[in-house]
């Protein structure tokens, strides 16, 4: 039987030194221990889907493999089929676990592996789960950063039909309307900018009957977008904002929106922020929005401007995709990383923290993939 906990949320403090507007420089710490161990968590992928609903981050392991090999020693790839692999994994404590993989699914049970791994005190790359759940449903979050006194476009969030949304409704159009879970922009297209009754009510409908999930609406935010890329110096404490701005095509009703098929397309052009003092807003939105949804290691959070021109919270990615998207170019631009280099980082982080473990010559060698 596996055992798991779930980490209760840590509270935030946003008069922290971490939290200010200044870019904190990376300490690039000595060459890593040799015998340290990592282990690429993966699971079975049946029916080879795009999208795994228990999967965050869809890593190329062999590819980081390859990377992490260069620095250390031993590195693993272990695919997770059965309950028993875990208890394996816990027995064999590796100082740090590389995965995208949330939770996997045992007979009806689900176990997280965050989850697992901090009962174990296994370290590991990102945040646990409680702070996943919070920025997972993007009214919880939007909750806590206003509560946390970090703008944010006022909202509803609508459980029922389109009535009762028209009768909740306590903001002017336009209003931006969008799934209250998910990534990817799936549920945003043209539509989603909504400016009276019958378009609010045609694209609930929508939502409801396509994802079948909880409404969040928005005033609509007209200015610039941005996502801001976060990363933690777990030694210090320190945090790193790394700020982009995201520029989509308009559509045929002369909107920006970084949609669906805008994403899925490629047809956004990213660029550095090269103003000082909005870099600086940027930064201490991105900087605020991380501690106060209690997030770890690394995360982005996308920002929009009111028509004031001033930065707000639209929501949190505290796991973000690892393949060479917005996170990676945050970094590239703001930092001038190699994806190498971005991928070796994270990891040196987190086993930075952790404690060396000395391998017997005659063990398991690291291009082995444990079952």
């Amino acid at each position: 039987m596996i055992t798991q906990i779930r980490p209760f949320p840590k509270k935030t403090n946003l008069l922290d030194s971490n939290v200010s507007g200044k870019i904190s420089k990376f300490r690039y710490q000595s060459e890593p221990k040799k015998k340290q161990v990592i282990e690429i968590i993966t699971v079975p992928n049946v029916g080879r889907q795009q999208n795994q609903k228990n999967v965050a981050i869809t890593l190329d392991a062999k590819l980081i493999q390859s990377i992490l090999i260069k620095n250390y020693s031993h590195v693993c790839i272990t695919e997770v089929k059965t309950p028993k692999c875990l208890v394996n994994l816990a027995k064999r404590k590796p100082d740090l676990v590389f995965s995208g993989v949330k939770y996997f699914e045992f007979d009806g049970d689900q176990v997280w592996l965050n989850d697992f791994l901090d009962l174990h005190k296994i370290s590991y790359i990102g945040s646990n789960h409680a702070a996943l759940d919070r920025e997972h449903n993007k009214g919880l979050a939007k909750s806590l950063i206003k509560n946390a006194g970090i703008s944010t476009a006022d909202y509803v969030v609508i459980k029922t039909n389109s009535i009762s949304a028209h009768n909740h409704l306590r903001m002017a159009y336009p209003v931006f309307v969008k799934p209250i879970i998910g990534g990817d922009s799936i549920g945003i297209d043209e539509l989603s900018v909504v400016f009276n009754q019958q378009q609010l009510d045609a694209k609930i409908n929508q939502i409801l009957k396509l994802l079948n999930c909880d409404v969040l609406i928005e005033s609509y935010l007209t200015g610039r977008e941005f996502s801001v890329g976060i990363l933690e110096d777990e030694l210090t404490g320190n945090l790193t904002a790394m700020p982009i701005e995201i520029i989509a095509p308009k559509n045929n009703r002369g909107h920006r929106l970084l949609d669906f098929d805008v994403k899925r397309l490629d047809q956004e052009t990213v660029t550095k922020v090269k103003n000082n003092l909005l870099h600086e807003k940027l930064s201490k939105v991105g900087k605020s929005a991380f501690v106060a949804l209690g997030g770890r290691s690394f995360g982005r959070i996308d920002i929009k401007l009111c028509a004031k021109g001033l930065p707000n919270f639209v929501e949190a990615n505290l796991m973000p995709g690892l393949s060479k998207g917005y996170f990676y170019r945050s970094c590239a631009l703001n930092l001038g990383m190699t994806y190498d280099e971005m991928i070796l980082l994270l990891c040196r982080n987190r086993v930075s923290i952790s404690g060396e473990k000395t391998i017997p010559l005659d063990e398991t060698p690291p291009s082995l993939s444990y079952r």
